[in-house]
């Protein structure tokens, strides 16, 4: 037993109602979000039937991770179907955009990080009081 308080889990919740349309696709940004000190940012992003994402680039490497339906991310002119469950990798300046040519909606989350996000990360952590050997 610790002199510490319980431990606070925040639960940040999908609210489908709250999403908002944005670079062919719905989303809701996961920050702002007051308390969360992260090198990286992300969105919970949906795919409506016959929705597709505006082709970009940028210079964050990014994940997806499929949580319902199917869908295609294009990279390169090269298809690539990914599902609930995948996980695709990005790096940084790879252009892409992603298809939704099925019948449902699909829905992922997207993270991007760069070394700024990191930098960023680190010099708002509070210093952490050193390890003292025994």
């Amino acid at each position: 037993m610790t002199d510490q308080g319980p431990a606070v889990v925040d639960i940040r919740r999908q609210e489908p109602e709250n999403l908002m349309r944005a670079y062919g696709l719905d989303l809701k940004l996961l920050q702002p979000w007051e308390g969360l000190n992260a090198p990286f940012r992300g969105a919970w992003c949906v795919l409506r039937p016959g929705d597709v994402s505006l082709p970009h680039a940028h210079t964050e490497h990014e994940l997806f991770i499929a949580m319902a339906g199917r869908a295609d991310v294009v990279t390169d002119g090269v298809r690539h179907q990914f599902a609930a469950g995948d996980i695709v990798f990005m790096k940084a300046g790879m252009e892409h955009f992603v298809a939704n040519d099925h019948d449902e909606d699909f829905s992922y989350y997207a993270i991007w990080w760069d070394r700024t996000m990191a930098d960023e990360f680190i010099g708002l952590e509070p210093e952490s009081a050193p390890v003292e050997s025994v």
